[in-house]
């Protein structure tokens, strides 16, 4: 047993039993959706009280998974005139989907740091703003908010490189 193992194993030996099933759920669906430290992330979840699996799922795979690099994916360019028409004309189609997801990851996170800000700082007087929180299974809001979704958009990537690739 590595010292990781170790620590998460007297970790949740103390937890009441209810916490320890949930711990091990959540490490195994972190585990699932490839979180690199999925203990570190279990254990945030149930000390903290921080709704990080939302947050990776949201983060990871549906924005970084679907909205930045599903660019990547075959016939994806192919859909947009424009780029169809750079294309025919010789464009580098490798070039092209670095192009779009950097568009992309760049629309994502101008989106998430405005949900941080939860109103728009812009707009004074008016009574109305936003928040991200968490729901159930069956869409009822927890109550737990997914706040700094910006501050961890770039460790989400899920190739591992914290989109360095988005600027070669």
């Amino acid at each position: 047993m590595d010292d990781a193992e170790a620590t998460w194993q007297s970790w949740s030996s103390e937890l009441a039993p209810s916490k320890q099933a949930a711990a091990e759920t959540l490490r195994s669906q972190f585990e699932a959706l490839g979180a690199t430290d999925a203990p570190h992330w279990a254990r945030s979840e149930i000390e903290e009280n921080q709704p990080q699996l939302a947050r990776l799922m949201l983060l990871r795979s549906s924005l970084w998974r679907c909205a930045i690099d599903g660019w990547a994916g075959p016939g994806a360019l192919e859909k947009v005139a424009a780029a169809r028409r750079l294309l025919d004309a010789g464009a580098d189609r490798d070039d092209l989907v670095l192009l779009a997801r950097a568009i992309a990851y760049e629309a994502v996170f101008a989106t998430v740091d405005e949900l941080d800000c939860g109103a728009d700082v812009n707009v004074a007087g008016f009574d109305a703003g936003w928040v991200v929180v968490e729901s159930g299974e069956d869409g009822s809001p927890t109550g737990r908010f997914l706040s700094g979704l910006h501050e961890d958009l770039l460790t989400m990537d899920p190739s591992g490189r914290d989109g360095a690739d988005l600027w070669q």
